[in-house]
C-alpha cells in the first residue's frame, strides 16, 4: 500500500505534496499512535509545529 502512495506522489502534480507521519500520545490510554497525512510541501513545518 505504501509503495502505491509513494509512486503516485512522484508523478506530475504530486511532487508538491509530502506524506508526513507524526507520533502522538493518546490521552486516554497513554499509548503512542501514528497519524499519517499527505500535505503540501509548504505546510510541513506548520504541521509539526502545531500541538
Amino acid at each position: 500500500m505504501a509503495k502505491k502512495a509513494v509512486a503516485t506522489l512522484q508523478k506530475g502534480e504530486g511532487r508538491g505534496y509530502s506524506k508526513v507521519i507524526k507520533m502522538v500520545k493518546s490521552p486516554k490510554t497513554g499509548a503512542y499512535v501514528f497519524e499519517e497525512d499527505v500535505i503540501l510541501n509548504e505546510a510541513v513545518k506548520d504541521y509539526f509545529a502545531k500541538k
